[in-house]
């Protein structure tokens, strides 16, 4: 039992569908997989258009494997498998790899050179193939394609709770903690500074969030602020984020941040002092929606 899909954002659309997957091979004994690809596809086809995805390999092998399916293969994609006729990639990927009895895909769903193919030809296939084709209806596949649109729109807009509500968890980023200006030190409010090595992930809205990571298998949360920096002089947007009630050295570790509420926009203030006081105000917004949780 197999369906196919980028999956990017693993979000409640996904999930429904997979979950459709994962009954449907119980209910007739056979194995559940999905099959995805890496990179997307558009990065490899469209490189001169800037393709922003909401989940890294990792973090999208990590969710689908919580679902429940049985097996995830994550094929390459390239040049040379786009270049695949439809024929060819029914019979050496699904069915001499996969060894596929049942495909489900969405009623839109192409595939072959040129993606020239589509579920009428795959049956055609199956036919021939001696596999099962299943299709996942056009409001399922609507869902889908509207909830991650509204998921982008919300991250870029800087509602992290209702693109978190889309989810089914909240939106996080991971990367490795590098040395900054450490000017944060100097007004008693350190910063780790997140450096993304995935530069495709889709980072939010500029300004300032709280944040929750876990750090030394211990739940921390943080302000965390998305800019430049104006009020120093800053060019080079940075993700920095202040841990409450934590003062361990971060250098070095990687760690996932979670992204709870939107405070405020980045603002260019008068002064360092200025920024602290509103870095305080920030601290007692967050405190105090914390202790709400």
């Amino acid at each position: 039992m197999v369906t196919i899909g980028t999956f990017d954002g693993m979000h409640i659309g996904h999930k429904a569908i997979l979950k459709k997957l994962t009954d449907a091979g119980n209910r007739e004994n056979l194995d559940s997989v999905v099959l995805t690809f890496f990179p997307h596809p558009r990065m490899v086809l469209q490189q001169n258009v800037e393709i922003k995805l909401l989940n890294t390999i990792a973090e999208r092998t990590e969710l689908l494997r919580k679902t429940g399916l049985q097996h995830l293969i994550t094929h390459p994609f390239t040049k040379k498998f786009a270049r695949l006729s439809a024929e060819e990639y029914v019979r050496d990927v699904l069915v001499n790899g996969l060894n596929a009895k049942k495909i489900i895909i969405g009623y839109d769903h192409r595939f072959g050179k040129n993606r020239t193919a589509d579920i009428e030809d795959l049956r055609k296939f199956g036919e021939v193939y001696n596999f099962k084709v299943a299709e996942i209806t056009a409001r399922e596949i609507d869902d889908v394609a509207i909830s991650s649109t509204k998921i982008r729109r919300a991250l870029a807009s800087g509602k992290v709770e209702i693109a978190n509500s889309y989810l089914g968890y909240e939106y996080m980023i991971s990367g490795k903690i590098v040395e900054g200006k450490a000017l944060g030190r100097t007004i008693g409010y350190p910063t780790a500074n997140l450096h993304l090595k995935e530069d495709y992930k889709l980072v939010p809205k500029d300004g300032v969030y709280i944040t929750r990571a876990n750090l030394d298998n211990k739940r921390v949360f943080g302000l965390t602020n998305i800019g430049t920096n104006p009020t120093v002089g800053g060019n080079k947007k940075t993700i920095e984020t202040h841990f409450l009630d934590w003062d361990q050295n971060l250098y070095g570790k990687t760690i996932t941040i979670e992204f709870l509420k939107y405070i405020r926009e980045e603002k260019e203030f008068n002064s360092i002092e200025v920024m602290r006081q509103a870095i305080v105000q920030d601290e007692v917004f967050a405190r105090q929606y914390i202790e709400n949780q």
